[in-house]
């Protein structure tokens, strides 16, 4: 008996292209025939003429799954260590820097902290090690301190606290930019807490600062105690990377 026409089913094309699109293998679908050609040109043995078609598709997957997790990062603008310039920072450790690159620190879910004031490119650094994560199929989420806040606070309100700090604990990497840009009050401190607490330990975190560890109080509130807490959890396992120099943003200026 055929098919219901108002089934709502997609009919199937007909020949090889149709049950390639059937079966959602596009790679396959665009490139047998070519392959095809290649494959009967240089006397490739039928598996190796499956393999090269089995390998697109995979290559095709894969670079759609990283170019979806580079979506769901939500990066300001996505940036690479290749284009970081190292020659204008006046001090920068750059083989430990470097070194972070293996994202060995997110299989041991420990924390990297970038110090340094503004303009030395600490949001660079956090981004590309984000960007270096997703290429690695890690889910990553890149946000800013005041921008998480304001998220969770919303949430709060609405009684979705629990479901929005999911958010922010279930990505493998959070990079959390402008710890100290703006003074954070007592509200907000303690749901920033809160990320760091739930996240200490699971999952790893790369947050840049403008503030060094010293001056951490005034972020929080002058909160010495929450302020230690937060410390705590985060320097436990953690590498700190200190930028010094002049902002490359003002570069013009400086050297006008």
């Amino acid at each position: 008996m055929g098919k219901n026409k108002n089934s709502g089913e997609k009919p199937i094309k007909p020949g090889l292209p149709g049950l390639l699109e059937r079966l959602s293998l596009p790679f396959m679908r665009d490139n047998y025939e070519a392959l095809a050609n290649q494959a009967a040109g240089a006397a490739w043995p039928h598996v190796d003429y499956l393999c090269a078609l089995a390998d697109g598709e995979a290559g095709l997957r894969r670079q759609r799954s990283i170019n979806r997790r580079i979506k769901n990062a939500r990066f300001p603008v996505v940036k690479t260590l290749e284009q970081f310039r190292w020659s204008w920072p006046t001090s920068i450790n750059r083989a430990t820097v470097q070194n972070l690159f293996r994202l060995k620190f997110l299989d041991d879910r420990s924390n990297v902290i970038l110090l340094g004031g503004v303009g030395l490119g600490k949001t660079h650094l956090a981004t590309a090690l984000g960007y270096a994560a997703c290429l690695d199929d890690r889910s990553v989420l890149f946000t800013t301190a005041v921008d998480a806040i304001n998220t969770l606070s919303a949430a709060q309100a609405a009684n979705r606290l629990k479901t929005e700090l999911k958010k922010y604990t279930a990505p493998s990497l959070l990079c959390l930019d402008e710890v100290g840009f703006l003074p954070i009050d007592k509200h907000g401190a303690d749901l920033l807490f809160q990320i760091i607490s739930l996240r200490y330990e699971q999952g790893s975190l790369v947050i840049t600062s403008n503030r060094a560890y010293k001056d951490w109080p005034g972020i929080f509130n002058n909160d010495s105690t929450l302020t230690s807490a937060i410390l705590d959890r985060l320097l436990h396992h953690a590498e700190t990377i200190v930028i010094e120099g002049k902002s490359y943003r003002m570069k013009d200026e400086i050297e006008s």
